[in-house]
């Protein structure tokens, strides 16, 4: 590993490049904050996969494209006088700091839930209206839902035990199977939606990240049916040509992979 004199190094010369790609590259020179960020949006989607892939080579070569971003983002800033990667830097630091009271004051703390609840009375101490206030409007709906439950939880409104979730969870499903009688396409998907925040909130109490657990079924469906696609192909025939039969057998088969 890197000692720290080598990994300030190391950033001294990312910084001195960037500063180069900034003067000489025509692409790097043409960027801006608005043209850069669906790109760093698609860096860290690429993040996200590594890590739950648990590549870790893939995860620092990805932590060095949004490592890129961010000093991309402060050179241009800088060149407008905002702000630069010191200002950046120095501001996260201020803000770990004081929202750790109990590190670097005198509050005290018993366990995680104590901490993130300081952390949401923090935000409102700081001017914040809402503990909502910190959900980005952009966030895809499942993760802000479950951003939203973690935030509201910090400040004590919650559920005390994980029974109580999972039959607000079978009140909801029955709520749906109502409306579904009825054929009331608005209530439907009103109350799917429902649904679906409870089995969220639920997830909450299991410990369990819903996007996480969600992605790890896309990939396991994914490569249960290329399986199954390859195993059509060897049979020159194609899935439309196949009994649900013939295809229940391969998926079996794919799931013992």
């Amino acid at each position: 590993m890197n000692s720290r004199k080598d990994q300030l190094k190391a950033f001294d010369r990312l910084l001195t490049i960037m500063n180069e790609l900034r003067e000489q590259c025509p692409w790097d020179r043409k960027q801006t904050i608005q043209s850069l960020r669906h790109l760093t949006i698609e860096e860290t989607y690429e993040l996200g996969d590594a890590i739950l892939d648990n590549d870790l080579d893939e995860v620092k070569k990805e932590l060095g494209d949004l490592l890129l971003h961010i000093v991309f983002y402060s050179k241009i800033g800088s060149e407008t006088n905002d702000f630069d990667i010191g200002d950046v830097a120095n501001e996260i630091c201020e803000k770990l700091i004081n929202r750790h009271p109990h590190i670097y004051g005198d509050v005290k703390v018993e366990n995680e839930d104590d901490v993130k609840r300081n952390w949401e009375n923090l935000k409102l101490k700081e001017g914040k209206e809402s503990v909502l206030e910190g959900v980005p409007k952009s966030l895809p709906a499942l993760v802000k839902a479950s951003r939203i439950q973690d935030k509201v939880a910090g400040v004590g409104f919650d559920w005390e035990e994980p029974q109580q979730v999972f039959e607000k969870l079978k009140e909801e499903l029955e709520e749906l199977q109502e409306e579904i009688k009825i054929q009331d396409q608005e209530k439907i998907e009103a109350e799917f939606g429902d649904v679906l925040f409870s089995m969220i909130n639920y997830a909450r109490f299991l410990n369990i990240n819903p996007e996480d657990a969600l992605e790890r079924t896309n990939k396991k469906f994914i490569k249960r049916f290329q399986y199954l696609e390859r195993k059509a192909k060897e049979k020159n025939k194609t899935l439309k040509e196949m009994t649900l039969a013939e295809m229940d057998v391969f998926w079996e088969e794919a799931k013992n992979l």
